[in-house]
């Protein structure tokens, strides 16, 4: 029955019901025939409403809102126009340099916001226009801009990888520290095609033109060397601090406590310049420190606590949605209908969580109870080249499932099948987790129900339009052109997945930052421990454990 069931599944998904409905009404459907069949026991489906209630009790979720909610109050604040005025100013002389600049503050607003929508959408309409305006390629501009807004899936905090977390019963942080490194290298994967385009057809990429660098001290020079300096000096003294005045000496705590004094330092250097009117940073230098403060502020107060190990992932996204708040109001952009907005969204998206893991609690109580998850285990634990066999398989048919399924699907119908196979396998289930992460995050990608795409087109012009800057009449962007700028992305993330599981170090390191325990001592310890007055000298008379036992019926 149970492979059955899973074409019936699919069959529905494809049919167009919704997920959550079509994954509960499947679970029961099948309870029925089986229990007239005779091959599920009814006493199964006691379980069920104690399994809700335990997806509903599950304190790891309640990260989702949290982490959705701050990511929406900082997109609707203005924190992601300031971040790509600034950011394409200071790349933007350089060929690429706005595409450069998108895949920066791609990876910025992945690690502030969280959600791929919001990230999409304001780069879409605040860069896009942009690149349009001053030559690039519209092929390279649509898919950079879909690219970098997908790096919320798998730079923390990213709500699936707390889902693959949840459903492979290991750490958030532990998820969120393994897969931080892969995301920063995707970034840089997208930066070098970038590169290689600008090389191979600079055409393709302009810089921009010198009347459109509008950040320049009185003399008309821009100074970026100025920033060089405060960066160096910030974090000299960063360094300096740790070393002589902590005891901390390596591993994510130095890193991130370094990163931190060197942000606080930089941002003290450039109050007093401009309260003191001292003159020595340049006008570009003193805005990016202020543009660039309160977004690595807010990462550095959710994913440092979290990676340090002061917070969990729940607390870490509770002070996110604070931190999120305050900055509004000190951008003064903190409304009333802000707040609407961002907890009516906030509401949906984790109401839409929430009915699709019960439904999938309900599939998968019917899947176990006619053992499902031995025939799956069975046929995955049996593919010929073992654990690398099983990763090659399993992530050619994630690809294949995301041309019609989403990340959440994709996250609660297969991840809690392929598990445990993969824990049989001897497979680290982060790094695992992590791979299944950058392999479903083409599924935003796919042409022709890729998400990112979706929101894209929704915010690229469709009809010809008027540029306001330079008064001329501008081509709209394709569906096609948008499709086609996708597909080198596509076969990037694709390498990415190579590449974790080639080096599986990428996401391992976050073993290091744990505490280790030495298996041997702990049985020394064990063995030296007695117990006074049970055998041995000292002991009850008479009373030996190491005899065998007796029984006296007399």
């Amino acid at each position: 029955m149970a492979p059955v069931m899973f074409v019936a599944l699919v069959l529905f998904l494809l049919l167009g019901y919704p997920v959550a409905f079509a994954l509960a009404a499947n679970g029961l459907f099948f309870a029925l025939i089986g229990i007239e069949l005779g091959m599920f026991q009814e006493n199964f489906l006691q379980a069920l409403p104690e399994r809700i209630y335990g997806t509903m009790n599950n304190d790891v979720l309640l990260a989702i809102p949290f982490f959705t909610f701050m990511g929406l109050v900082l997109e609707r604040s203005g924190m992601a126009e300031d971040l790509l005025d600034t950011i394409g100013q200071l790349f933007g002389p350089i060929r690429g340099g706005l595409a450069y600049a998108v895949i920066f503050v791609g990876a910025l607003l992945a690690a502030t916001t969280g959600v791929v929508a919001a990230s999409v959408i304001s780069m879409g309409l605040i860069s896009l226009p942009i690149m349009l305006r001053y030559g690039y390629d519209r092929r390279l501009a649509t898919g950079v801009i879909a690219a970098s807004g997908t790096l919320a899936q798998i730079i923390p905090p990213s709500l699936v990888l707390i889902v693959l977390a949840d459903q492979l019963g290991r750490s958030v942080g532990d998820m969120y520290e393994g897969a931080f490194i892969p995301g920063l290298v995707l970034s840089a994967l997208y930066a070098g095609y970038v590169f290689l385009t600008t090389i191979i057809n600079p055409t393709r990429a302009p810089g921009l033109p010198p009347e459109a660098q509008t950040l320049r001290d009185a003399d008309g020079v821009t100074r970026r060397r100025s920033l060089l300096v405060v960066t160096i000096l910030a974090f000299a003294i960063a360094i300096a601090y740790m070393k002589y005045f902590t005891k901390v000496g390596g591993g994510a705590d130095f890193v991130i406590l370094t990163m931190s004094i060197a942000v606080a330092v930089s941002f003290v250097i450039a109050l007093i310049n401009r309260f003191l009117k001292l003159n020595l940073l340049s006008r570009m230098t003193e805005q990016v420190i202020f543009v660039m403060v309160p977004p690595l502020a807010l990462i550095f107060l959710v994913l440092g606590t979290i990676f340090i190990g002061v917070a969990t992932p729940t607390e870490g996204g509770a002070m996110g949605a604070a931190g999120a708040i305050l900055l509004a109001l000190g951008k003064k952009r903190l409304t009333f209908d802000l707040l609407r907005q961002a907890t009516e969204s906030t509401a949906k998206l984790s109401a839409f969580v929430l009915f699709i893991l019960v439904g999938a609690r309900v599939f998968s109580l019917t899947f176990y109870g006619v053992n499902g998850h031995i025939w799956v285990e069975h046929l995955l634990v049996g593919l010929p080249g073992g654990a690398t066999g099983f990763l090659i398989v399993v992530n050619v048919m994630v690809f294949l499932l995301a041309f019609f399924l989403d990340f959440f699907e994709l996250a609660f119908i297969i991840v809690p099948l392929l598990g445990p196979a993969a824990e049989k396998l001897g497979i680290d289930l982060i790094w695992f987790g992590v791979i299944l992460g950058v392999n479903m995050q083409t599924s935003f990608m796919h042409p022709p129900f890729g998400f990112a795409l979706f929101f894209l087109r929704s915010v690229a012009p469709k009809n010809p339009y008027r540029d306001k800057i330079t008064g001329k009449m501008m081509e709209p962007v394709t569906t096609g052109q948008i499709y086609w700028g996708a597909v080198p992305f596509v076969v990037i993330q694709c390498i990415m997945v190579a590449l974790v599981i080639a080096f599986p170090k990428m996401v391992t390191h976050y073993k290091s930052s744990g505490i280790q325990l030495d298996q041997q001592q702990i049985n020394k310890q064990l063995d030296s421990i007695s117990i006074p007055g049970l055998g041995g000298s000292g002991g009850l008379p008479g009373l030996d454990l190491n005899a065998p036992p007796t029984l006296n019926l007399q």
